[in-house]
């Protein structure tokens, strides 16, 4: 009996079903012996509560094109991984005690960077485990790709390519605020397919100046509106010379909601131009997974699920130079995969005429 265990963490993301749906079908073509599979709820809280559901081939069936998961997800951020929960239980010790009790063989876990940190942990605790890179913001160290993430990039878009017809309409700025806290992969890839005129990330700090300079030029070459994409996390050249602390304090002493709306009462009061704010906000997690997607998704199970039955643990599923792969998960546990501010994509939008704001 091989036995295996699966658990989607952190944020949802649009192809966690398809990726279980890959893990699971095939190992029960592949498989010589038969398969338990045990599905923890909520994450690695189920697996810490030991909250779970036996669960069958069927369960796996009609999931590809579902959004979400159906094993449902949360955050145990890693920071506090040693720290009791609110009823004393300690988190690791619990989580080891329930794979064991269940003897499970392997454990596939689905997330993003701070829980492929908990994984290489419980790979540390002794157990089999087999991460699979999920997150939208495609900030996973290690790999060229993550499902979840071109989906977000379409629905991004599509925010976009909407606010176009409405902006050119009443001759508006748009500041559109896109998913990004630390890195800007979706604004930059949503920013040059729906056409933004400006693109701010976190990578590359910007200078209101180049911003308004933008905006104006448009206005005198006679474009009627400018689109702006925005990451969650951009940052002003002058924020970025301060000290972490520092900037810290002014991020809990701001008074608006975002700093898409500094962004946008700023280009309002130099331009004079009316400006609005659009958040597409969770939508970017929603919906369906496109079809690349569940090429990459399906991709990552069945090759989480040929290491397993082969013996092979302690690794993230990874995309490098094209070709799917293994990455030992001591390797890229706690580190992100930012934008390269020389890459070919930031280089050709600029040459298209797309500010960053930085010159």
């Amino acid at each position: 009996m091989l036995r295996i265990g699966l658990l989607t963490s952190g944020g949802d993301c649009q192809a966690l079903n398809a990726t279980m749906r890959g893990i699971v079908k095939t190992l029960m073509t592949n498989s010589e012996e038969p398969i338990e599979i045990y599905g923890f709820e909520d994450g690695y809280q189920g697996l810490i509560y030991s909250r779970f559901r036996v669960m069958t081939p069927a369960d796996f069936s009609g999931i590809l094109t579902r959004g979400g998961t159906i094993l449902g997800t949360s955050r145990t951020p890693f920071k506090r991984l040693d720290i009791p929960e609110a009823d004393g239980v300690e988190k690791v010790p619990a989580m080891v005690h329930t794979y064991h009790k269940l003897q499970l063989d392997c454990l596939f876990m689905l997330g993003g960077n701070g829980s492929t940190k908990t994984a290489n942990r419980l790979r540390e605790e002794g157990l089999n485990v087999i991460a699979l890179p999920k997150t939208i913001d495609n900030d996973t160290w290690g790999t060229e790709l993550t499902f979840g993430f071109t989906s977000a990039i379409d629905v991004a878009t599509k925010c976009i390519d909407d606010i176009h017809t409405t902006a050119s309409s009443h001759g508006r700025v748009f500041v559109i605020e896109i998913m990004g806290h630390k890195v800007g992969w979706i604004p930059l890839y949503a920013g040059v397919a729906g056409g933004a005129d400006v693109i701010l990330i976190p990578e590359i700090p910007y200078d209101m100046d180049n911003v308004i300079k933008t905006i104006e030029h448009r206005m005198e070459t006679g474009s009627r509106f400018t689109i702006v994409a925005v990451a969650e996390g951009a940052i002003s050249k002058e924020d970025a010379a301060l000290s972490k602390k520092e900037y810290k304090k002014k991020l809990a002493e701001r008074t608006s909601p975002s700093i898409v709306y500094d962004i946008a009462k700023e280009i309002e009061a130099k331009t004079g131009r009316e400006t609005r704010v659009a958040i597409p906000g969770h939508t970017q997690r929603g919906g369906q997974p496109d079809a690349q997607d569940r090429i990459f998704a399906t991709q990552c199970g069945v090759e989480a699920a040929l290491g397993c039955l082969r013996g092979e643990f302690g690794y993230m599923i990874a995309l490098r130079d094209g070709k799917m792969c293994h990455m030992p998960l001591e390797d890229v546990a706690g580190k992100l995969k930012f934008v390269d501010p020389q890459s070919d994509l930031v280089r050709e939008a600029k040459a298209l005429g797309i500010s960053f704001g930085d010159e």
